[in-house]
């Protein structure tokens, strides 16, 4: 499934870049606080230091916002984890480390984690799919290392085990984000991690 083209009247694809990098960063703001239905394109541009005459060079609809805040998001999560995460070596330690990153980049994303939570169900139902389609393959990173953990005699666990526990695993450091107004009064984000990755290895030592 391909990247949706968003339509831009400006050809530059440096600055095409920057000021969509402005949007992205004002729309967060603005549906956090409001949601995206709530939010206008005049009040985006406000945010982003532009008029809504430059808006729309940049973007076709409001939607498109939603979208490239979405995009960007996933993006930047899957850049991370790829950096941190070597699903070749297959041992808790490797697994382990792999939850702990995830859980801080969560940590740092929070205002974005939250916005795409509360605000995906309003993509246009040609974006939704590519953006469901980019949490799976995040999903699947934890997947491939649990599938080599099992394979190096880690873990006992069936393929469909595993893919529960990969899923469980993303929505564990999501949570930190969307439910934080909670969690964040009992524990701090080194005690939340190191209690969901003992209940994690609880169960698949059961």
């Amino acid at each position: 499934m391909k990247k949706q083209n968003v339509p831009a009247s400006v050809k530059d694809e440096k600055l095409i870049e920057i000021r969509r990098n402005q949007m992205i960063k004002g729309a967060v703001s603005l549906f956090k606080e409001k949601g995206f239905h709530r939010t206008t394109t005049r009040e985006i541009a406000k945010a982003a230091g532009f008029s809504i005459g430059t808006l729309y060079e940049y973007i076709g609809k409001k939607e498109d916002v939603l979208y490239l805040v979405c995009d960007r998001i996933y993006d930047e999560v899957s850049e991370r984890l790829k950096r941190d995460i070597d699903p070749k070596k297959g041992d808790t330690k490797s697994l382990l480390l792999a939850i702990k990153n995830y859980f801080k980049v969560m940590d740092e994303m929070q205002d974005e984690v939250l916005v795409m939570y509360q605000e995906a169900k309003s993509l246009s139902k040609e974006d939704l799919p590519y953006v469901l389609k980019k949490e799976l393959e995040m999903v699947e990173m934890f997947e491939a290392i649990l599938k080599a953990c099992v394979e190096n005699g880690e873990f006992d666990l069936h393929e469909n085990e595993r893919k529960l526990i990969a899923h469980n695993i993303f929505v564990q450091g999501q949570m930190w984000g969307f439910r934080r107004w909670a969690l964040q009064k009992l524990y701090s984000l080194e005690e939340y991690t190191n209690s969901q990755i003992e209940n994690l290895l609880t169960g698949i030592n059961r």
